[in-house]
């Protein structure tokens, strides 16, 4: 006697449609620069702290030490000495 094998049914997936490709966009001419306005070069800085350390005679062995640090526990001074001298404007 023959033995039959199981049939089993597969899925057919359907093939998507590739998009149709776009076309190029004509080029278009160069519009002519404008100047620039006085209300844009007038205009203030966003954000941020302005420290002035203008008229200061502490040198930065005084600030820092006279031992090499890292840049993390530099930054930390310079913040405790702006903070101690009320140097920035907030």
């Amino acid at each position: 006697m023959a033995v039959k094998k199981k049939t089993t049914k597969r899925k057919t997936t359907t093939k998507k449609k590739a998009a149709p490709k776009k076309k190029a966009a004509p080029k278009k001419k160069a519009a002519p620069k404008k100047k620039a306005t006085k209300s844009k070069a007038k205009k203030p800085a966003f954000g941020g702290y302005a420290i002035s350390f203008a008229g200061r005679k502490e040198t930065a062995e005084q600030i820092f030490g006279k031992k090499p640090i890292a840049p993390s526990e530099m930054t930390k001074k310079i913040w405790a000495f702006v903070k101690s001298k009320s140097l920035s404007n907030r």
